[in-house]
């Protein structure tokens, strides 16, 4: 199968079916098959942008734009104003935007209230028990359950570990983004194996998700593509995941799905960007602190993983 384009950055939109329901713009990023998104109210033009990649050259350890670039560019085609940066969990596969997205829109960050204990984990990993802050580093930890304002819409919170221990998903009306718990129907379910992730959690996670109303959006976090499909996809409804998801159809068992997926887990390297990557986005997109030559440098743990 050839696969231009999954090889390229693309952007589709789905509209807003009416009232309460908002715009939402997906926007793929080919080095880490990792899916941008912008919500917006249509009535205000008020946007929330999440899990926007900061581009990072794990071969050659440089950062560049491009990505979080061409977000804003849509925000500015759109006409729409920035009124949150959101991430719905510290990714291991890309570097986190949100501190330069803060300093170029002037709106607040924020992430779910969790990543305090995903922090704990991973300096004990690195062995760098002060590094990481999330009260300092993001403007708002949000709890399962808590609202915000987006425009004239409503945001809700819904705590979805699995993934991570403090992975969430963010509700808009019609639209949930469910980040690394559901894949495209056709390919199935996340991982659930990095450090305190699980399979279990994430069991009861794509449940209570897919007890959303049926024609509820849903926008998944990543898409690789299959072996029969070569461009790239990120929306489905609750009704086509439970009648066609490969992994999780109505009629699944828990115990079987449980099974199967850490047995797949087990044959899944660590992505080439998560030791790096995570250093940084505990730090709410901020690089380690310059040394005394100026420069910024990350830990690697030898031997862990």
């Amino acid at each position: 199968m050839s696969d231009p384009k999954l090889k390229q950055r693309m952007v589709r939109h789905s509209p807003s079916r009416g009232a309460g329901s908002p715009d939402v713009w997906g926007i793929y990023e080919p080095d880490t098959g990792s899916i941008q998104y912008v919500c917006a109210d249509p009535a205000t033009k008020q946007a929330a942008l999440m899990d926007v990649v900061w581009n990072f050259d794990a071969k050659h350890y440089r950062f560049s734009t491009g990505s979080m670039d061409q977000v804003l560019e849509l925000v500015q085609q759109q006409g729409l104003s920035v009124a949150w940066v959101l991430d719905t969990h510290p990714h291991a596969d890309h570097v986190m935007a949100p501190a330069e997205l803060k300093e170029r829109t002037g709106a607040p960050n924020a992430i779910g209230a969790k990543v305090g204990e995903i922090a704990k984990i991973w300096a004990e990993i690195y062995n760098l028990p002060n590094a990481f802050d999330p009260a300092r580093d993001f403007d708002r930890l949000f709890a399962e359950g808590e609202t915000f304002a987006l425009g004239e819409l409503e945001m809700r919170v819904m705590l979805s570990p699995g993934h991570t221990l403090g992975s969430i998903t963010y509700l808009c009306g019609d639209a949930a983004f469910t980040h690394d718990t559901l894949m495209q129907p056709d390919v199935g379910t996340s991982r659930a194996d990095f450090p305190g992730g699980a399979a279990s959690d994430l069991w009861t996670s794509i449940q209570a998700i897919l007890a959303l109303p049926a024609d509820t959006r849903l926008f998944v976090g990543h898409d690789y593509g299959t072996k029969e499909r070569d461009e790239p996809m990120w929306e489905a409804t609750v009704a086509e995941h439970k009648a066609g998801n490969v992994h999780v159809r109505d009629g699944t068992i828990r115990e079987d799905w449980i099974a199967k997926r850490k047995a797949r887990d087990a044959t899944l390297p660590l992505p080439d960007r998560i030791l790096a990557a995570l250093q940084i986005n505990l730090r709410g997109g901020r690089l380690p602190p310059a040394e005394d030559d100026g420069r910024h440098y990350v830990k690697l743990p030898l031997n862990r993983f």
